[in-house]
């Protein structure tokens, strides 16, 4: 690990620095663009919860969960898991507009009822010319447009009302799918609740030990969730237990004294900075 501050390098598992903010070293081992820079391995999945010590606020469950995965542990629940989450994101819901559909059937209906309105009085016009021997040309004209027209809208209207009935087909399939999602969504916070849980059991003895070796105050029970006591002993804990390559970066814990010191009981490499 090398470290850069202001043209000085240093160098080793273990470094102090002093007028530095511990924010902006993470950051810096994270890759990004900081002052100063910081030299070392990529970190993993665990080091986002132990990145700097004491945390501002600690996911007890989380980083053993992750301890748990990067020491080679899994669950049993974890291919349920994946299958609802594989499942809800195949489930697209198809976009529905059945008002729309519904408001072209009573607009066609209306123009067709209005056509047929026409035809039948310009009939009883035509009928009249016949009985009286007036010319019916032009209401014969009329009438066929008029009869055409008519044609014309019972043909729109029977699409409207096909479109209709596909329209509320796809709005059954739509809830279905709602619901659907729902009870997938249930069921996935349920199946990671349950996962967490595993991953956290698996390493629980373990962490239990190392909450002991770590300066601090806390009880652990025998099953996950059983602790009582302050974040940052959970996280020294999780330090000490998972295997770390990144730097964990130290700042301003007083129950831990020196950069040597703080290397050796998370044995990982460590920026302790004041």
């Amino acid at each position: 690990m090398h470290v850069r501050i202001d043209g000085e390098c240093h160098e080793g598992v273990a470094i102090k620095v002093t007028d530095v903010d511990g924010r902006e070293l993470v950051r810096a081992i994270r890759g990004e663009e900081a002052s100063p820079s910081v030299d070392c391995p990529a970190p993993g999945p665990v080091h986002g919860h132990v990145a700097i010590l004491p945390p501002r606020a600690f996911d007890r469950r989380g980083a053993l969960a992750a301890t748990a995965r990067a020491l080679g542990h899994e669950s049993a629940t974890r291919a349920a898991l994946e299958d609802a989450r594989a499942e809800l994101a195949s489930l697209s819901m198809p976009a529905v507009d059945v008002r729309a559909a519904r408001r072209r059937v009573a607009e066609t209906g209306s123009e067709e009822e209005r056509l047929r309105e026409r035809v039948a009085e310009l009939r009883g016009r035509l009928r009249a010319r016949h009985e009286t021997g007036a010319d019916t040309t032009a209401v014969e004209a009329q009438l066929d447009e008029a009869t055409r027209r008519l044609s014309e809208a019972e043909t729109e209207r029977i699409a409207a009302e096909q479109a209709l009935d596909r329209a509320e087909r796809a709005a059954r399939e739509a809830r279905d799918r709602r619901e659907r999602r729902l009870e997938l969504e249930d069921r996935i916070a349920n199946r990671e609740r349950e996962v967490r849980y595993d991953l956290a059991a698996a390493v629980w003895e373990q962490f239990r030990s190392a909450v002991h070796a770590v300066p601090g105050s806390a009880t652990v029970g025998p099953t996950p969730g059983e602790f009582d006591g302050d974040p940052a002993t959970a996280a020294l804990a999780v330090a000490r237990l998972a295997p770390l390559e990144a730097p964990v970066v130290v700042d301003g814990l007083d129950r831990v004294s020196g950069a040597d010191a703080a290397a050796t009981l998370l044995d990982a490499p460590v920026i302790y900075t004041r």
